[in-house]
């Protein structure tokens, strides 16, 4: 048997193989993102206690969970915000810059409540509501360039970044 006949015989097996243990060490990952935006037009950021800069909040969609679901559980958890409409899908990510999860689906946040003031806890260090020209300095890039495109009505250029 030629070298051009064994090869093809060889990579469909190695490509299997390296598919399935790609599957199981590291599945796929999906996380959701809001931009939440007061009547003010200030947007509400998180920093958190294991990654340095401020954040949009939101967090991980677990097994079973919708992303809608996933959104409300992590605003509540990072912000005690209660939505009170529909969020608006502003895109979803790939590889993205707001998160280091495969898949991020980000949402403008426009109709909520917040009874009472987010508690510093364990994983969030401190959050609020900044003007989106006077961010804090340390805000992530991805973070900046999310909430400028939602405030300037701009549809995502690519979800490759």
């Amino acid at each position: 048997m030629n070298l051009q006949a064994q090869r093809k015989r060889f990579e469909p097996a190695l490509r299997r193989m390296f598919h399935l243990y790609w599957r199981f060490a590291r599945g796929m990952t999906l996380g959701v993102r809001a931009v939440v935006l007061d009547g003010d037009n200030r947007v509400f950021l998180v920093k958190h206690s294991y990654v340095s800069g401020w954040h949009l909040p939101g967090g991980g969609v677990e097994v079973g969970e919708t992303f809608e679901h996933a959104l409300r559980r992590e605003l509540e958890e990072e912000g005690r915000i209660e939505l009170a409409g529909e969020p608006v899908l502003h895109g979803l990510f790939f590889n993205s810059h707001v998160s280091p999860r495969d898949h991020v689906a980000v949402y403008l946040v426009r109709q909520f409540r917040q009874d009472r003031p987010p508690e510093p806890n364990r994983e969030i260090v401190a959050s609020g509501f900044f003007a989106a020209g006077a961010l804090p300095a340390d805000t992530t890039e991805g973070t900046r360039l999310r909430i400028s495109e939602v405030l300037e009505g701009k549809a995502p250029i690519s979800t490759w970044r």
